[in-house]
């Protein structure tokens, strides 16, 4: 094997048409290829609306909308992007928003104007949206109406210079089907109250504008959702329409779901989580997403026997959750037949009730922002535990050792690195980050993941350890650089040190070890705590400080993170 660094043009071979699967792994149902659609996601929305025009594609408490409303409403809000605001084809175009029927369309309206996507993750603040706007370019932005507000000072001061405010209650209907609505969701727009450069969504819509004839293609870029990184700040993940359909048509065969599959969408949708199994994969087969704004363990259970859900893809706290809510083993869970995830481990006793009381595997899959999800996955019919699963259609991967990039013996713990029609092209302008995340081995581009596993003799991949410094807070992931760079903003902190720290709930939580400045012992670690949580999203804040004297360092003078992590791990 040679090694080099490709451009982030991604020249380099990557698979294309048919893509094939192990042989291995091909039975109970699953096909040994696929045949990736040469359309976009968009033409996903269009095709399902041409087939089952009548056809709920998204049950919100009491709110059935159809596919041909959900094709109708998107058309406006493209032709508004384009006509009122001036979004061209490659435009960035940001979506801020918890799960509802808007952020559905609103997702659909940008790829139909040809416009580039930004999943803009709902408990980030300001600061952390001024440098996605700032370096996405984003020149609009689809925004929920809590949310709003966040966005006032970024108006003028970065590209963006439209916002479109939508309301969940607007989406509610009239009928709450017997449903527990959370009051925050049953409020309506305050379209009168919005400042210079918003709109409302009904008054968007109201114009009833159609948009220019669309002439997308599936090189065309379709997203660029934000991963936090290394060096404190996000980066962009290039995602063009093939990567991300590569992953779509792949999990959707994989999983056998069809037309008549019911799929619980409560995993947020501005994660590639939520996005690709709750939205682009649902659509993709014609089937009907049955929506939850946030986490809500009863309502699930209630949306679930309703609505005879039969695919559920959620993180491991939620299912800890849901199965342990009073009453639940009273529910008619019946028609699941497929729950799926990952990014968090799966307590056994959980999955063990899961398989004695109700016959469900918990299938476990391995993916990232960087691969549009869909890399490894458990075959249905023969999962394994605590295992990342097997190499999908078109995977290549191998496990290197990171200083050589040589392959290591089978079972011996490597870095993953991998080649597939999923992956990104490359990071938004960050050169400096593409030499360093990709490689090429035998002629082909690979994406090194930074995690560290090992192979079984059967080709399952188990999870060793990160090579990157990276905290997994229940499946969302905490860079803890990005989170220092914020923490040295207070005033009285001199050094920091965040680390991970074992958490019951979370599998792991932000720990930060702090040096206060001269002057300032009167701080508390509760303060701290606080502070951060007014600073900076809620999954990436402290939820532990210690206030120490000093902070050990390597013998190059860097804090020793890795120190520091191993004696909180002997705790």
């Amino acid at each position: 094997m040679t090694s080099t660094n490709p451009g982030q043009d991604g020249t380099i071979e990557r698979p294309t048409g048919t893509l094939v699967l192990d042989r291995r792994y091909a039975k109970g149902g699953l096909p040994a290829q696929v045949h990736v659609p040469d359309t976009t996601l968009f033409e996903n929305l269009e095709m399902s609306a041409r087939r089952y025009p009548g056809k709920t594609a998204v049950q919100f408490y009491g709110a059935a909308y159809t596919y041909g409303e959900l094709l109708r409403d998107a058309g406006h809000m493209a032709g508004y992007l384009q006509q009122a605001c001036g979004v061209k084809p490659g435009d960035r175009v940001m979506l801020f928003s918890q799960n509802c029927p808007q952020f559905i369309a609103a997702y659909f309206a940008i790829l139909r104007a040809q416009a580039v996507m930004v999943p803009v993750n709902a408990m980030l603040l300001e600061e952390e949206l001024r440098h996605i706007a700032a370096d996405s370019g984003a020149v609009a932005c689809f925004a929920a109406q809590e949310l709003a507000n966040q966005l006032l000072p970024l108006l003028g001061q970065t590209p963006l210079r439209h916002v479109i405010v939508h309301a969940y209650g607007d989406a509610l209907g009239d009928d709450d089907a017997g449903l527990t609505v959370p009051d925050w969701v049953r409020v309506r727009c305050s379209r009168d109250s919005l400042p210079d450069g918003m709109v409302s969504w009904p008054d968007a819509l109201a114009e009833g504008r159609l948009p220019a004839p669309y002439t997308g293609k599936q090189s065309d870029l379709s997203m660029l959702p934000y991963t936090s990184g290394t060096t404190g700040a996000p980066k962009a993940c290039v995602h063009d329409h093939r990567t991300v359909m590569t992953s779509v048509a792949g999990s959707q065969l994989w999983r056998n779901t069809n037309c008549e599959a019911v799929f619980l969408a409560v995993a947020p949708m501005f994660h590639l989580l939520g996005l690709q199994n709750s939205l682009n994969g649902p659509i993709f087969v014609g089937g009907t997403i049955v929506l939850l704004p946030r986490w809500d363990a009863r309502t699930a259970a209630e949306l679930i026997e309703r609505h005879r859900v039969t695919f559920w893809g959620a993180l491991p706290p939620m299912l800890v959750d849901f199965f342990n809510q009073p009453g639940i083993e009273s529910r008619d869970l019946s028609s699941l037949r497929v729950v799926g995830g990952g990014g968090a481990a799966m307590p056994e006793n959980t999955s063990a009730l899961m398989r004695e009381r109700y016959g469900l595997q918990y299938v476990e899959g391995y993916g990232l922002t960087e691969t549009a999800a869909f890399l490894f996955v458990n075959p249905v019919h023969k999962p394994k535990p605590t295992c990342l699963g097997v190499r999908t259609y078109g995977v290549e991967a191998h496990v290197i050792d990171p200083e050589t990039l040589q392959p290591v013996p089978r079972g011996e713990v490597g870095e993953i690195v991998v080649h597939g029609g999923q992956i990104m092209h490359g990071y938004w302008n960050n050169p400096k980050a593409n030499e360093e995340t990709f490689i090429t081995l035998d002629g082909k581009r690979f994406f090194r993941t930074g995690d560290l596993a090992c192979e079984d003799e059967e080709g399952y991949f188990f999870m060793r350890d990160r090579l990157k410094r990276m905290i997994n807070a229940s499946g969302y992931k905490v860079w803890p650089a990005e989170v220092e760079t914020l923490l040295y903003r207070h005033p009285a902190i001199q050094e920091t040190c965040v680390i991970a720290a074992r958490d019951a709930h979370r599998g792991e939580t932000v720990k930060a070890v702090v040096v206060l400045k001269a002057g300032h012992e009167g701080i508390t670690a509760d303060s701290l705590v606080a502070w951060g949580r007014e600073h900076m999203a809620a999954y990436k804040a402290p939820r532990i400080v210690e206030i120490v004297a000093s902070i050990p360092r390597t013998a190059t003078g860097k804090l020793a993170w890795r120190t520091l992590q191993e004696a909180e791990s002997m705790q």
